[in-house]
């Protein structure tokens, strides 16, 4: 096999460098995603017809359409609509957001639904108000049975983080791709940053166990 591992030992730096800029836009893409996620799972249980069907509407357009899609139109489509030129980092954060925010609506919409309704009628007979209800009685118990389903997307999240690479982001796989080019050599720097990449799903699937299992017990 003709493998040398060796001539990517000067870039290494360079590729490890991609981990915090790969970090930067998916950590700020999963605040985001999952803040407005929960509020369209709220406006999906809501009382308003209208807005039921355009979080619904919203939804099955990031659902249904390819990821890289969607990168590629706010990266390409903004500029040319609004005359402003979006930067890489910009687009793969709404890009990966707006995405996320759509499967986490759903994940939390049916946590919440799930939740036994002798709660929400208990609380109602207490005479507490909607807003309060959910924050500080419903939304706790959804959140300790979705979790698992949320450290999901925010795992995949973090591995289709990648295809900002077609944008010319410079993070883990787009810094492979110039190593790869540099050296006439694609196989060893691409797993090398696979190997990054598996460390950071494992990490994230450890902190997700973690967690669960403090929620677990403190029940």
């Amino acid at each position: 096999m003709n493998l040398d591992f060796t001539q990517i030992v000067p870039y290494i730096p360079f590729m490890l460098e991609g981990i915090w800029v790969t970090l930067q836009f998916v950590i700020i893409a999963i605040i985001f995603g999952f803040i407005l996620g929960s509020i369209i799972a709220l406006v999906k249980i809501g009382k308003f017809p209208i807005l039921r069907f355009l979080a619904d509407a919203y939804t099955s357009i990031f659902r249904g359409t390819p990821l890289i899609l969607q990168l590629m139109l706010i990266y390409y489509a903004v500029p040319q609509l609004t005359g402003y030129d979006i930067s890489p980092f910009l687009s793969a954060i709404l890009t990966f957001g707006l995405n996320s925010s759509a499967y986490v609506s759903e994940i939390i919409r049916a946590g919440i639904q799930a939740v036994d309704k002798g709660q929400k009628e208990a609380a109602e007979a207490l005479g507490i108000p909607y807003r309060p209800m959910m924050f500080k009685i419903i939304l706790p118990q959804a959140m300790k049975n979705i979790l698992p389903a949320l450290m999901n997307e925010f795992i995949t999240l973090t591995k289709e983080s990648a295809l900002v690479s077609v944008i010319s982001y410079l993070d883990l796989m787009r810094r492979a791709q110039v190593v790869g080019s540099d050296i006439y050599r694609n196989f060893e720097p691409l797993m090398f940053v696979g190997l990054i990449y598996y460390c950071l799903v494992m990490i994230l699937t450890l902190i997700g166990k973690y967690v669960e299992k403090r929620l677990r017990t403190s029940d």
